[in-house]
């Protein structure tokens, strides 16, 4: 099984890392209390076990965070995985790799040794999408990515009177799943919706997202226009977002979202507010992997 056999920091650039065995991976920066946090792109390195004891075959006493990776990895072949990659490291944060190895401008200690250091050639690196706890014996793996389109319903929005801020903050939630490829905001129109939401189907997408249009105006049309577009109801989603979101406001009761498929596509409605989307976002995260894992039937594709 693939698990993180150490975790790595320092407080230097350019020195090895000591292993402290457990750290917090900060969303859009990298682990804390490291020197190489919010470094762009490469927020967190990554190096495998198999790779460094090609460093002790040549007779080097190294370990883990000598090559100054933050995490070291025992059981997954890092330097095949795709830019793009996502990880599960640990039960909570998600990683994003971003890099397959680097272009080494100043020799380190290790290449004047040894002449050779491994870590240009196979160490990677990622960002981190969603932050947690990470510590040694934690597992590490290779999550699904998904294609996600996200429809606003909004006269305003669809006439340039108001900018859409709901369909950025369900995208930025959404990321340790996988990435809007498509959106789009729409006037509360009905059959505009709907034609809207078929053609994201016939796009391929794994699951589309709507915002506003729930409520009890006249002009709140999209359940009707997602009732119209679905197959199959998954009336649970609407009824625990329903009931999780009214403990903060009563008004939650008064949300007519709903949930569905069709074909392979997952279709949620969200309020239209981005504070009231994240709130139910929330609700439905601990299930959203298994949920589109199903719906797509992609659930074991990804090998370790």
């Amino acid at each position: 099984m693939p698990e993180i056999i150490a975790v790595s920091t320092s407080m230097n650039k350019g020195e090895r890392k000591k292993n402290v065995g457990k750290s917090f991976l900060l969303k859009n920066r990298g682990m804390e209390g490291d020197a190489h946090a919010g470094f762009a792109h490469r927020q967190v390195s990554l190096l495998a076990e198999e790779s460094i004891a090609k460093m002790t075959a040549q007779g080097l006493e190294v370990g883990p965070g000598d090559f100054a990776e933050n995490l070291t990895t025992r059981g997954i072949n890092l330097v095949n995985l795709p830019v793009g990659t996502r990880l599960q490291a640990g039960p909570e944060a998600v990683l994003r790799v971003t890099q397959i190895g680097k272009e080494c401008h100043d020799r380190c200690a290790i290449y004047y040794q040894a002449g050779d250091c491994v870590m240009p050639r196979e160490g990677i690196f990622a960002e981190v999408l969603k932050e947690g706890i990470i510590e040694a014996g934690d597992s590490l793996d290779v999550k699904p990515s998904y294609r996600f389109g996200i429809i606003t319903a909004s006269d305003k929005g669809a006439g340039g009177e108001r900018k859409d801020t709901s369909g950025p903050a369900v995208g930025d939630f959404l990321l340790p799943w996988g990435d809007v490829v498509k959106t789009a905001v729409v006037p509360d129109e009905q059959e505009k919706l709907s034609a809207k939401m078929r053609e994201l189907i016939a796009d391929g997408l794994d699951a589309i997202f709507t915002t506003g249009g729930t409520g009890l105006s006249p002009r709140d049309v999209t359940p009707e226009a997602t009732m119209a577009v679905i197959e199959r109801e998954v009336p649970g989603i609407g009824e625990a977002i329903r009931r999780e979101t009214a403990a903060a406001t009563k008004k939650a009761m008064l949300s007519r979202g709903v949930a569905g498929i069709s074909g392979s596509t997952l279709i949620v409605n969200l309020p239209g507010s981005p504070k009231a989307v994240v709130e139910c976002l929330e609700v439905l995260a601990p299930v959203l992997d298994h949920a589109l894992e199903t719906v797509t039937g992609r659930g074991g594709e990804c090998a370790r």
